[in-house]
């Protein structure tokens, strides 16, 4: 397996969104994760790989000194670049990749969710790696259950086809060149995920086998999910 080189890699994490779906008055980041800030297991996990030379968290200005707190207070001796994030996710995502200047050194760039906790060590290997066959390249998990369409008014509903189909996880990983054309091309127009972006100039982009352990924290009830993983896995 072939590994991007040294301090190759930004990583940004998008963290100013509200998280109005978990329901709390505090940005979710914060909730404890094993005695910790949800999003520091996310920050240490990707951060302390070799191959990440800076570290980039957009957050919304409201909660900027928290994060700053929260950081100085654990055990993690990154060097993080906190900028202040936009209205939506692609807002952040593309004033983090604005904040990154022509440095030769950095020629990867790592989008990750701050609210995914448990990406394994042997993911991003696998990532990292698959990224330079073609310069973009995402975790994703096929989906395992039964998916229903909803046909039009009334209850009437069709099955879909699973066979192909796959959950699109973090982190999407690029050649920032590449990221940042693909930001330019935007112009307004919805993605769901910076890989969507990417797809729409004609570029492939690989499809890497992630755990389906990396579970995004959306709700309350995931923290106790997250907590027995970490529990297994130690």
């Amino acid at each position: 397996m072939t590994h991007l080189g040294d301090g190759s890699v930004v990583a940004v994490f998008p963290a100013a969104g509200s998280g109005q779906r978990f329901g709390a008055a505090k940005n979710k980041l914060f909730s404890s994760l094993a005695g910790e800030p949800l999003w520091l297991h996310s920050l240490r996990r990707i951060g302390s790989r070799r191959e990440v030379g800076r570290v980039i968290v957009a957050v919304a200005a409201r909660d900027l000194s928290d994060f700053r707190d929260q950081l100085a207070a654990s055990n993690i001796s990154l060097a993080v670049e906190f900028v202040i994030g936009g209205t939506e996710r692609m807002d952040s995502v593309q004033i983090a990749l604005d904040s990154v200047s022509e440095d030769s050194g950095v020629q990867w760039v790592s989008v990750h969710d701050a609210a995914r906790p448990l990406v394994s060590d042997e993911d991003l290997d696998r990532i990292f790696s698959a990224v330079q066959e073609t310069g973009a390249a995402l975790l994703a998990t096929p989906v395992s259950g039964t998916l229903k369409r909803e046909m039009g008014e009334g209850n009437q509903i069709e099955t879909v086809d699973r066979r192909r189909i796959w959950v699109a996880l973090t982190p999407q990983v690029f050649r920032l060149g590449l990221l940042k054309l693909a930001y330019s091309k935007h112009n307004g127009c919805p993605a769901t995920d910076d890989a969507q972006l990417v797809e729409r100039l004609g570029h492939e982009v690989q499809l890497v086998h992630g755990s389906a352990d990396n579970l995004k924290i959306t709700f309350p009830e995931d923290l106790s999910i997250a907590e027995a993983i970490l529990s297994r896995n130690q």
